[in-house]
């Protein structure tokens, strides 16, 4: 039986991979799935070369018994042929688990972003694979990414109501759950809905950006179509990924990402990570 990890090499499945090494699961027990043995290099695990586009690399790639981490692929609009092909693979190989990180709410998530995951979730299902479905909140990380930048313009910009609150974790707090679903017992045919412990808003979090760097730093809520222009003009996203974006923004405002019911700090047996320590951790880095 092996423990075996889709996109390993990304930000979240690198992080996975050394939470159940310094868990102690023994690295000839870890699989990890690559696009290439150097993309992979550094893990100190078993090595896959796979790709989600190209499904007949993943044969082989699991075995009866295994427990599967299904990391959902970054490409929103190609993601269900991808994950298709790794349930397929999974089924054929008979798995003992298969572990899927979808979205917070799951069925209940109906903006655009969730589209795939729900489809996904669908199709673990129907696979009739004994799973467990992670749904992340929304990342910390998103918004700390380039807190440099958002001191310097002073301002937090967004589509995001004012009084509206979102639950985030880190990508580690996430991480975390993925490695103890995956080397204990008692998580099969489970749904977890992963979020921080603390609900925040936007307000909150440029008052705590001003209050550690010392500069003024305030949250711009704006509409949905100067958001959508500020997306497309400044940071240079695809109009259609914009769209994806603000989409969720307005989720946001209707308090789907809000809801701490508590899974995520019970899975990992500690407390998630507190927006005010991921701002020092972004501010000193």
């Amino acid at each position: 039986m092996s423990i075996v990890i889709t996109g390993a090499t990304g930000q979240l499945g690198r992080l996975v991979v050394a939470d159940l090494l310094a868990a102690g699961v023994a690295p000839d027990d870890i699989t990890a799935i690559a696009r290439s043995e150097e993309k992979a290099a550094g893990l100190g695990v078993h090595v896959h070369v796979g790709d989600y586009d190209r499904p007949e690399t993943l044969e082989g790639a699991f075995a009866p018994g295994d427990r599967v981490l299904l990391i959902s692929g970054p490409d929103v609009g190609k993601r269900v042929p991808q994950h298709t092909a790794v349930i397929d693979a999974a089924k054929a190989a008979g798995v003992a688990q298969l572990a899927y990180t979808g979205v917070f709410g799951g069925p209940k998530a109906d903006f655009a972003l969730a589209d795939e995951h729900r489809v996904t979730e669908d199709l673990v299902l129907a696979s009739g694979l004994p799973y467990t479905f992670l749904r992340n909140n929304w990342y910390t990380d998103v918004y700390t990414a380039g807190l440099a930048d958002t001191v310097a313009r002073g301002a937090v910009t967004n589509s995001v109501p004012l009084e509206a609150r979102i639950a985030t974790a880190t990508r580690a707090d996430y991480a975390a759950a993925a490695a103890v679903v995956l080397r204990t017992e008692g998580h099969l045919n489970a749904a977890y809905e992963l979020s921080g412990d603390t609900a925040w808003t936007f307000g909150e979090f440029a008052a705590e950006i001003a209050r550690q760097s010392g500069q003024p730093v305030a949250h711009n809520s704006v509409s949905p179509e100067e958001n959508k222009k500020i997306l497309v003009s400044a940071a240079g996203l695809p109009p259609t990924f914009a769209d994806v974006l603000v989409g969720v923004d307005a989720a946001i405002g209707r308090g789907l990402l809000a809801g701490t019911p508590g899974d995520l700090s019970r899975l990992i047996g500690r407390p998630t990570t507190p927006i005010a320590g991921s701002i020092a951790a972004a501010l000193a880095g």
